[in-house]
């Protein structure tokens, strides 16, 4: 909870403790006195539950898990390309 708390722009680490003990009310209680800090609450849960609501396919969940087992294929030739010109003598 505190991550999400440094992430969205959570106050030192004394109120982060607090937080904790207090619970979700308290960042709702906090942001309700400040109107814009209230919209941009709502502005982040909004695209929290786009991004849940995106990701919640079983495809694009598998796609995800084995994304850093894809395979590429070696690269070919060197680092001279045709536009290079002649190779430097020597």
């Amino acid at each position: 909870m505190g991550f999400l708390k440094r992430l969205l722009g959570g106050g030192s680490n004394e109120g982060e403790r607090e937080g904790d003990d207090a619970g979700p009310d308290a960042a709702t209680a906090s942001a309700a006195a400040d109107p814009a800090g209230q919209d941009e609450i709502e502005r982040e849960r909004e695209l929290l539950r786009a991004e849940a609501l995106r990701l919640d396919n079983d495809l694009i969940q598998r796609q995800l898990r084995y994304a850093d087992r894809s395979w590429t294929p070696p690269a070919q030739g060197g680092t001279r390309r045709a536009e290079d010109g002649d190779p430097p003598a020597g």
